[in-house]
């Protein structure tokens, strides 16, 4: 099984090779298998990928809105029409199910490629302001070039979500993916060339920790969207801050999924296992504090032991799989860490917390898992885990379980499962989150604005608002008499 592309970095309209780079393999998780090989951006490559994005980029953005739209929304055509291939791939990089991936994941990037370039004529207008007989007008104006780095966990995605409304806006892009998924982004570069987009303007490298420095401190660099953890979102941001250059940061969670006694308690269920196990639980924004109220926490612990137990693991390519393996050793090994620490520190495992049978042994894949009797001081309830491991606390009181909910650093998303819509909304007002969901959990939708508060980031993907933070305002004052002055 090889998804081997032409080379590893897709740069002013075409494959390049630089082998000086160091190598690197591509590892298939489910069976250890290396599917590609491929080599780090040299310095020579990182200033090749800049420069072609800096030279398009005027004539980019001196183009209509309405003509840019066009490309991107060719672009989601052609993802559409190939969306098996592009989900096999996603799948290969991943380790996804393919019953995941092609529902999730280049669809996804295809709609956000066909909303912004739907929305592109009207979204970027400016405002007439009169003022008497003078009056002034603003207009939005593209960054220049921009930078986007991806995470492992939606390879396809991230690179259209971070691609689309930068390029529509008027800026040129160069997106290095994350070096255990490097293969999807690649592909998204070739559909948007195939679609009419100018040589230069979007631009893949791959790299490791330490090519993202030489792109974000490099001084034709406007703007840096980041999708990563919240120690990388830090070194980024401050390194960006520096040299005041443009951010945006979609970090980590450690978010609370809050379900009342009231609640419809298989769609709460189905909510809390959709926001833990979907993507083998590598979803940043995963709803991993389960807060149950005491009225209902043994039907609720029994009916998720069952379901959870139910979950088909298996081969990812098979459609009937329903969890495929973690993204890479590393990972499952760092999740079965905080399974051991789980244990050491009282929580009750419920079910899983080991290897399934019947799985490849080179492959990454570990059970679904779930603690109950989580205390809010126990590690698992704390840090970020990033697998398949569900966190039940207990609640008994409304105001008791906001305060606790709230007692993190992290303040991406949250969740609410209850009968009593004041109360939903009521909660989801007092809840420290950027993005928040009532009676579902985790459904991203391009229209809505995605993104953080707290240590969990700052900016929006998707929505009119990405664009805003793909552009900046400029205000020009008309003056229609001659100038008054008392020199």
């Amino acid at each position: 099984m090889k998804a081997q592309p032409p080379a590893s970095h897709f740069i002013d309209g075409e494959y390049v090779e630089d082998i000086d780079g160091t190598a690197f393999d591509s590892i298939y998780p489910a069976t250890g298998e290396v599917i590609a090989r491929l080599h780090a951006a040299t310095p020579g490559i990182v200033e090749k990928a800049i420069a072609a994005a800096k030279r398009a980029q005027p004539e980019w953005a001196a183009m209509s809105p309405t003509a840019r739209g066009r490309i991107l929304k060719r672009a989601a055509e052609i993802m559409r029409e190939r969306n098996r291939e592009l989900s096999e791939l996603e799948t290969l990089d991943t380790g996804k199910p393919i019953q995941e991936t092609i529902v999730a994941d280049p669809t996804s990037g295809a709609d956000a490629f066909e909303f912004f370039g739907g929305v592109a004529a009207a979204a970027l207008n400016g405002d007439y302001i009169p003022l008497g007989g003078d009056f002034a007008f603003t207009k939005r104006v593209p960054l220049g070039v921009c930078v986007g780095i991806g995470a492992w966990n939606y390879p396809q995605q991230i690179a259209c979500w971070k691609g689309a409304p930068a390029l529509v806006a008027g800026n040129a892009m160069v997106f290095k993916p994350s070096e255990n998924t490097p293969l999807g982004a690649l592909k998204i570069a070739e559909i948007l060339h195939e679609a009419g987009l100018p040589k230069g303007l979007y631009n893949v490298i791959q790299g490791d920790r330490t090519t993202g420095p030489l792109l974000v401190n490099h001084k034709d660099v406007a703007k840096v969207s980041l999708t990563g953890s919240v120690e990388t979102g830090r070194k980024v941001a401050g390194a960006a801050a520096a040299q005041l250059k443009h951010v945006t940061m979609e970090l980590g969670g450690k978010s609370p999924l809050i379900v009342f006694d009231d609640a419809d308690l298989e769609s709460a269920i189905g909510g809390a296992m959709l926001g833990n196990f979907y993507s083998t639980g590598q979803v940043c924004s995963n709803g991993t504090r389960v807060f149950v109220q005491k009225g209902i926490k043994d039907k609720f612990l029994s009916r998720l032991k069952e379901r959870t137990e139910k979950i088909v693991i298996g081969d990812p390519m098979d459609e009937a799989t329903q969890l495929g393996p973690m993204v890479s050793r590393a990972q499952l090994d760092k999740v079965f860490s905080y399974i051991e620490k789980g244990k050491a520190e009282g929580a009750t495992l419920l079910t899983g917390g080991g290897i399934p049978n019947s799985v490849p042994s080179e492959g990454t894949y570990i059970q679904p898992t779930v603690f109950a009797d989580v205390t809010d001081e126990m590690t698992i309830a704390r840090e970020e885990i990033f697998g398949p491991v569900m966190c039940v606390l207990d609640f008994e009181r409304e105001d008791e379980v906001i305060a606790r909910a709230n007692g993190s650093e992290f303040g991406l998303s949250a969740g609410v499962f209850t009968s009593d819509l004041t109360r939903a909304h009521r909660v989801v007002d007092q809840l420290e989150a950027g993005t928040l969901w009532i009676n579902t959990y985790n459904l991203a939708p391009v229209e809505v604005p995605f993104g953080g508060s707290k240590q969990s980031g700052f900016g929006r993907e998707n929505s009119l608002a990405a664009l805003n933070h793909y552009t900046e305002l400029k205000s020009v004052y008309v003056a229609m008499g001659k100038v008054e002055s008392p020199y």
